[in-house]
């Protein structure tokens, strides 16, 4: 059975929280990466930032869904789900825009766990943390690698 540690990759480019949008965009865009892990200065992971993240910035602004009853407003979402949305539109680093505490694997995950995870959490790019430590990622180019010779 495929571990991780067989497919990850090991050089790893990665963010820091103060990182501009702009300048994590640049990253992803020149080296074709989907997703880029952040990390603290002990190299511990904090989070990942997506394509997604930083495309949500081009959205409109999104308007809550409200219904009226008795002259009275009552908001169908949450204050706290906008006010995400709005402060991910907005975001000038990477802190204010990154998916916090993404889910991991080891080095010696087998390669169905990492599948089922890009799978059900519609994650492109998985990160790999030994002890606590950012040892490599695996994106979906990677899984897709052991099906051609």
């Amino acid at each position: 059975m495929t571990k991780a540690s067989e497919i990850m990759t090991t050089e790893v480019i990665t963010l820091t929280p103060e990182t501009t949008i702009p300048e994590a965009a640049r990253l992803m865009l020149e080296n074709r990466i989907n997703g880029l892990p952040v990390v603290d200065d002990d190299h511990t992971i904090v989070g990942i930032l997506c394509q997604s993240d930083l495309i949500v910035q081009q959205q409109k602004f999104p308007l809550p869904t409200v219904f009226t009853l008795l002259d009275g407003i009552i908001p169908l979402t949450s204050t706290s789900h906008l006010e995400k949305e709005v402060q991910k539109m907005s975001a000038s680093t990477v802190d204010q825009a990154m998916s916090r505490n993404p889910i991991s694997v080891t080095p010696d995950t087998d390669i169905e766990e990492v599948a089922e995870i890009m799978l059900k959490k519609k994650y492109h790019t998985v990160p790999v943390v030994e002890d606590g430590k950012l040892v490599g990622v695996i994106g979906k180019e990677d899984i897709l690698k052991t099906l051609a010779p």
